[in-house]
């Protein structure tokens, strides 16, 4: 009987945040106004203590000034990137964030187009190119795909927004890079049937290079 009701409480509670979330969406009225909370993205829901490995909490210093942010461990990747303000002043625990974790950054920078954000934390980008035939003496359109891992930093990140990665540690399986960088753009169709050429980054200019779109619509 009381796993009927807590269930019942669980589904309940998930039906009025997702009203709530569709409500803002279609009609732009505030929740909290509605007396709804919603959770976003970045906010975690986990029951266990989570903390950074590069945080010490039982200073007498922190018990003395009991602030309620307590404390924030955060870094600047270098190469150029600015960290988020999300992960300076965010609440969010990620041991896999290159911003603030112990995550080094080193090797290859690419840049390429998200096609997939299904995962949690973790995005698939997709990255175009050509292929000179030497017996045609013509060029042939390839593209391969890589998983990075996502920083819950980046909230707003779709399908079809431009993503800078790097290289990293094996995160997992599949994943050897994180994103740093998100552009926001809009692809009108299939973002899977669009052809995009990017220049490759140079460590030694100060100024990031800027990108070649080839847009192909067949």
């Amino acid at each position: 009987l009381f796993f009927f009701f807590s269930s019942r409480r669980r589904h309940t509670r998930q039906r009025s945040v997702s009203w709530a979330r569709r409500c803002v969406q279609e009609t732009g009225i505030n929740a909290e106004y509605m007396g709804i909370f919603v959770v976003k993205m970045a906010e975690q829901q986990e029951k266990a203590f989570m903390k950074q490995d590069n945080c010490f909490l039982n200073t007498k210093e922190i018990m003395q000034k009991k602030t309620e942010k307590g404390v924030r461990y955060y870094k600047t990747v270098g190469l150029g990137f600015k960290t988020p303000k999300e992960a300076v002043n965010g609440t969010y625990l990620d041991k896999k964030c290159p911003f603030t974790s112990n995550v080094s950054i080193r090797g290859r920078i690419l840049k390429g187009i998200c096609i997939s954000t299904k995962m949690k934390n973790t995005v698939v980008i997709r990255r175009d190119y050509l292929h000179y035939v030497q017996k045609y003496k013509r060029f042939e359109k390839r593209h391969t795909t890589a998983s990075a891992h996502c920083s819950p930093c980046f909230v707003n990140i779709k399908v079809g927004d431009i993503v800078t990665i790097g290289q990293c540690r094996p995160l997992s399986k599949t994943v050897r890079f994180c994103v740093l960088k998100v552009e926001p753009f809009k692809i009108i169709g299939n973002v899977k049937k669009q052809f995009m050429l990017f220049q490759a980054i140079n460590h030694n200019q100060d100024l990031m290079p800027t990108q070649i779109y080839i847009i192909d619509a067949k």
